[in-house]
Parts: C-alpha cells; structure tokens; sequence
C-alpha cells in the first residue's frame, strides 16, 4: 500500500484523522518547522517560493535540514520549478552539498524531476539512497509517472508524486505502482479524507490501468 503525506497542518481536528489514518506529514522548509509527532518528509521549499513568485530560499532549507532533517523519511533536494534541466543541473550540485553533511549521513534524498527531463538524464543518479519525486505539471505528470517508477525499482529507489488530491490521481499512482503521493486538500478539509484514503488502501487498479496507456 503506497504510503500518503499530507501537507503540514496545525488543525487538530485535520491531524486527528491523518493520524487515525495512518498518514504521515510533509513539512515544506517554507512553513512551520514542526512535525506535530508525526513521521514525515521534507519538502524544500521551492514550490512555495514559486507560488509566490519568490527566488528559492537557500537558507530556509538549511535551517529546517539542519533542524528536521536528520528524522525526515527523506528530503527533497533543491530544484527549480519547471526548471528543466537546468533544474537537474541546480539538484546535482545540492545533492553534492547534502551528501557531505555529517547530521544527514545515510539519508534519503529524492531528486525532483520535470518537463523536459528524460531517463537517460537522471538513470546514473538513481540509487539505494537516491529517489526520484514526480514533479512538473500535471499532464507531464500523469503521462511520465509510471515510467519513472520504473526506473526508480530498477534501481533499488523509491519514487514519489507531488501534487495528489482526487480518488483518480491516487488511482493512477497506484496504478503506476509508486511508493507514496502527497497533497494538501486533506490538511484543509478533513471531510475529504475517507474518500481519499480509501482509494489508497482500496485502489480499483485495473480499471485505471487505461488511463496510463498512449
């Protein structure tokens, strides 16, 4: 069963029922650096930074390395939203940097992949400690999720999709046979979350299996 996170809420009532669920947090380096007990991931901080129109903040994503990162599941290495490759260029390099920090010795890292991104661009990167998370939009997303996926297993890494909020995308994962998702519709309106969780645990996947097809 693929394993769901939701983006960080401070709401009782929404983290009661993530907990009751078995979901885990994904904390943004952008916002509140806290884990409310839960296991977690974290996020870098550049899809909030691109939403705001606002460069990526380096030093946003140190502190909450330095503070989180140690305990997260994994890390999202820096990128640049739909950024390309110039974006795998700016992942490689922080991949370098986080690899050396002695607090993050034997961490995951996922590094961010986009439009305009192949296989062949990232295959050598991919590893045990190396995943990839599925970024870019969403058309791009669904269409080339399932492919890298593939190449995630093949080389012993998990693969995670960004961005997952209705029964169908959940669907779709699963469908794809990704390692975990993560939206933020569950963190604001906990009424959602039954529906969504039971297509996590329940997923219809043949009859979605269509849906990745050309």
């Amino acid at each position: 069963m693929m394993i769901a996170y939701a983006a960080r809420t401070g709401t009782r009532r929404n983290l009661a029922a993530l907990r009751a669920a078995g979901w885990r947090l994904m904390i943004s380096a952008r916002g509140a650096q806290r884990t409310e007990g839960f296991r977690y991931a974290l996020d870098n901080g550049a899809w909030m930074s691109f939403q705001r129109g606002e460069p990526f903040d380096a030093a946003a994503f140190e502190r909450a390395t330095a503070r989180l990162g140690p305990d997260a599941d994994w890390i999202v290495v820096p990128d640049i939203v739909m950024g390309g490759l110039a974006s795998l260029r700016f992942s490689r390099l922080w991949l370098n940097r986080l690899r050396r920090r002695r607090n993050l010795h034997g961490k995951t890292f996922l590094i961010a992949v986009q439009n305009g991104m192949e296989l062949r661009h990232v295959r050598h990167l991919i590893g045990p400690r190396v995943g990839i998370f599925v970024g870019g939009d969403t058309r791009w997303k669904l269409a080339t999720m399932a492919m890298w996926t593939r190449l995630a297993h093949e080389r012993g890494a998990i693969c995670h999709v960004g961005r997952v909020n209705s029964v169908r995308r959940i669907r779709l994962c699963a469908a794809a046979g990704v390692d975990s998702f993560d939206g933020s519709g569950v963190s604001r309106f906990a009424k959602a979350l039954p529906r969504l969780d039971r297509a996590r645990r329940q997923p219809d996947i043949e009859g979605w299996l269509s849906e990745l097809r050309p």
